[in-house]
């Protein structure tokens, strides 16, 4: 029996293993590409992100303004810079889950994992700044 339950955990590490494969910069480009992700963190909504040809992006963290910005590969890594702040990255290793893209930051401070929420191929919508009556 405790044979059967350590390859259970075997098996159970290796697909975990397995899932967190990092996905190529070709693969991340054509599942991003045209779309626009919602990504969680802790059970609560973080962030919206739309994905334009030519590796441009617009990001908003919920309830927040959006930021333009482009995404660049760095070995396993995809990066992220924002015409607000050009010096400063933000790089990640995406990989494909069970329920779609995941990704964990490779920074300082290296916990956070988001996940996909939504997917959708409408633009992200981006109100300006103090937009109101």
């Amino acid at each position: 029996m405790r044979m059967i339950a350590g390859l259970a955990l075997i098996a159970c590490l290796g697909n975990q293993a397995l899932a967190q494969v990092p996905m190529t910069t070709e693969e991340f480009d054509a599942y991003v590409t045209g779309q626009t992700l919602t990504f969680g963190f802790a059970g609560e909504a973080y962030g919206i992100e739309e994905f334009r040809p030519g590796r441009r992006t617009t990001w908003a963290f919920i309830g927040d303004e959006c930021r333009e910005g482009r995404w660049f590969a760095r070995d396993e890594q995809i990066c992220f810079t924002y015409d607000d702040s050009t010096t400063e990255e933000h790089c990640w290793i995406f990989w494909q889950g069970e329920n779609g893209l995941n990704a964990r930051f490779m920074g300082e401070g290296a916990s956070t994992e988001l996940y996909e929420v939504q997917r959708s191929s409408r633009p992200l919508i981006c109100p300006g700044p103090e937009v109101g009556v």
